[in-house]
């Protein structure tokens, strides 16, 4: 949430406490770790929306996350390392009042060591072959495993990921041998040299890995996972930023990104689609999905390189290229089908992430916006609101006359509350949208206060679980209201809490002293609750009309130190004249859901994927792991073409809006795409019927009150 909020006072005294230091008795100044400690520790307990006790065991929650991100498939570590730790993991409370840092010192020393034994370990495991025909099996999922007991134990694990790994290499080139066998001059190699070749490459991809855990996985970085270990175990969207990721975030926050537009993370060795921006090359193609896994990536159409345990950074640099060349991801995606998906590099431009419309043609003419995120520029007065946007696009469909209209808020992460709240009047009279708790617990109600309605019409609202805080608002407002029909998941993300940056540089004057910058934390202060008086954290806002979704399963309440979902007392507010019948509609929706072969398949498929993700070993056998594979790949294969078969909208752009892009090919041809992955959009096309069935829900309504007035 970007939001402009004044910084409570409690935190206005921080600076001073840093001075506290002195009371603990050392002898010596505080070092750059502790200095950092100590403000994250005066912040988290006075300027935290609901802060947790910080004592011993927090102390013990904050270790098992810190020692997890250190370890996560837990290949290095030994249970004595653990035993050896154990005594320090009360101490992290100590550390946050102005003790030295011991834990972080201490766990920091071992993972160095462990890492550099296991590094010497698997070159000489790679450097043989192996037989794949030994009934063995491999446990991959690291809440099944135990630290190994001795180092006996930790070889035989590595030696199994190790056999893994280049099994599914293995069985990859067998493939592409079969491929390219009969083409003339093909030169058909043996198994053993297959075999040799699937080392080699599993060789490559760890020692890209161990390069960098030994050098770029510096003493910092891993700090900066240890100081998130503790801001996370207080809420999840609690943050530490060391000084260069502040910088990366504040550039996000401006917009100004180049390359496809994916956000990156590392998580298990794998490079992991975070989130797609809006208007990029990647949010274009459509294909892209957050959560998705890149496996590869290919210049072009040359040789793909496997980015399997690289670093984030250098996932970018070769992701990354000149304007206009081709770059092609090998992708594993979120309902688990990997795929090819190749994106034309692009200068993101911010057009893009505007509001957008559309006409969808059939039974009756509908307007459709497009809104990807809730933007303001706050630094421009002169720029971009999302608000304004829409009542644009508004007046544009309204001057059609459409018969309704469908805001799309699916994939729509949040953004500015004044907006959400000046949005929310385009479509009830005056009237509470949202209310607001602090700290102290004083409730603030948000109002709109334009007494005008500038779209009265049928209205649908479409959802899914990546819908999240500043889209929950709308959503739920529009609900309360009876104003409109909500449509998607079973509930939204469930994120009911609003963040602010604050620098630690304005609370510790002398940081020049200690090494410059000490960073920023992005910090829980405050919670949203529905005019309804229920949270919107953890549960989200509940579709009227469900559709079933692919496999996302990352909302809000599957995060165990989220915060809990509670009530306040319920807002004044009048229900919109022409109350919704959400009932009626979710009947039909789910009649013709019955039926449709689109949402069926898909349903298959998230069945197939919940089935394989409770595969607790793997074989290690070629015969049995090719088995595994074929009936894995037969239970997710009837859902690739599911959309194609899809009957196509008629889904058009606005002739205004064609004649703003004139002659420039580019946006020309990303308009077109844009339309085109609307045109086969299961979701989208449920929503149509659904608005079908509210127009002829809301017209006889109308035309009865307009009766009453003549």
């Amino acid at each position: 949430m970007r939001l402009k909020l004044i910084i409570p006072a409690s935190l206005l005294c921080i600076s001073a406490g840093i001075l506290a230091f002195s009371k603990y008795g050392h002898s010596e100044p505080p070092g750059r770790y502790e200095v950092i400690m100590n403000l994250i520790g005066q912040v988290l307990k006075e300027g935290h929306y609901q802060p947790r006790p910080i004592d011993d065991a927090f102390s013990k929650e904050v270790v098992d996350k810190y020692m997890k991100t250190l370890d996560v498939e837990k290949k290095f570590f030994l249970r004595s390392d653990s035993a050896e730790l154990a005594p320090l993991s009360t101490h992290i409370d100590d550390e946050l009042r102005g003790e030295p840092v011991l834990f972080f010192n201490k766990s920091n020393e071992i993972i160095k060591k462990r890492v550099a034994e296991v590094a010497a370990i698997y070159p000489e495991l790679l450097s043989k072959p192996f037989n794949f025909s030994v009934p063995e099996t491999v446990t991959l999922d690291p809440d099944k495993l135990s630290y190994p007991a001795t180092e006996a134990e930790r070889r035989e694990a590595w030696r199994k990921i190790l056999k893994y790994r280049t099994l599914e290499n293995l069985e990859d080139l067998k493939d592409v041998r079969e491929k390219e066998k009969t083409k003339p001059g093909a030169v058909v190699k043996t198994d053993a040299q297959l075999e040799a070749e699937a080392r080699e490459k599993v060789k490559k991809l760890y020692d890209r890995y161990f390069d960098r855990l030994k050098n770029k996985e510096d003493d910092n970085a891993r700090f900066s996972y240890y100081v998130n270990a503790i801001t996370n175990t207080m809420d999840p969207h609690t943050d530490y930023f060391p000084p260069d990721e502040k910088r990366y975030f504040e550039e996000q926050m401006a917009g100004k990104f180049y390359g496809i537009g994916a956000q990156l993370k590392e998580e298990d060795g794998r490079i992991k689609i975070v989130s797609i921006v809006p208007g990029s090359p990647a949010a274009k193609q459509g294909q892209l999905k957050a959560n998705d896994v890149i496996l590869k990536v290919a210049q072009g159409d040359k040789e793909p390189l496997d980015i399997t345990g690289y670093a984030v950074e250098d996932a970018v640099k070769v992701i990354r290229g000149e304007k206009g060349t081709v770059v092609k991801l090998t992708v594993k995606s979120v309902d688990g089908t990997i795929k090819d998906i190749p994106l034309v590099r692009d200068e993101i431009t911010t057009d893009e992430t505007f509001a957008k419309s559309a006409i969808i043609n059939g039974d009756h003419k509908i307007g459709y916006i497009y809104l990807p995120e809730f933007y303001n520029d706050f630094q421009d007065r002169n720029g971009h609101r999302c608000a304004e946007d829409v009542a644009k696009e508004i007046a544009k469909l309204k001057a059609e006359k459409v018969d309704g209209i469908i805001l799309d808020l699916r994939f729509n992460g949040g953004g500015s509350l004044s907006d959400v709240v000046t949005m929310g009047g385009l479509f009830i009279p005056e009237g509470p949208i949202v209310q607001v708790r602090g700290r102290g617990n004083d409730v603030t109600t948000l109002r709109d206060r334009d007494k005008s309605v500038q779209y009265d019409g049928p209205l649908a609202i479409m959802v899914n679980e990546y819908s999240a805080s500043a889209s929950e608002i709308m959503a739920a407002a529009m609900q309360d209201y009876k104003r409109a029909v909500i449509i998607g998941s079973q509930s939204t993300f469930g994120k009911g809490t609003v963040q602010r940056m604050f620098s630690l540089d304005d609370f510790y004057p002398n940081k020049a002293d200690i090494g410059g910058s000490l960073g920023a934390i992005k910090l829980t202060i405050q919670k949203f609750y529905r005019i309804s008086g229920g949270s919107t954290q953890r549960k989200g806002v509940e579709s009227d009309v469900v559709l079933p979704d692919p496999y996302y399963d990352v909302a809000e309440r599957k995060d165990t130190d989220a915060l809990a979902y509670d009530e306040i007392p319920k807002a004044t507010y009048t229900p919109w004249m022409y109350p919704v019948d959400v009932n009626t509609l979710r009947k039909k929706s789910e009649l013709r859901l019955e039926s449709n072969q689109h949402f069926k398949l898909l349903q298959e498929n998230i069945s197939a994927v919940r089935a394989m993700d409770k595969q607790e070993t793997y074989s290690l056998d070629e015969a049995s792991f090719k088995a595994e594979q074929k009936k894995n790949a037969g239970m997710l294969k009837k859902y690739d073409n599911a959309s194609e078969s899809l009957k196509a909208l008629n889904i058009q752009n606005l002739k205004v809006d064609l004649e703003k892009y004139g002659n420039d090919t580019m946006k020309l041809a990303r308009n077109k795409e844009w339309l085109k992955v609307r045109t086969k959009d299961m979701y989208l096309d449920e929503a149509v019927n659904v608005m079908d069935d509210l127009i002829g829900q809301s017209l006889p309504q109308m035309q009865k009150s307009t009766a009453k007035k003549d």
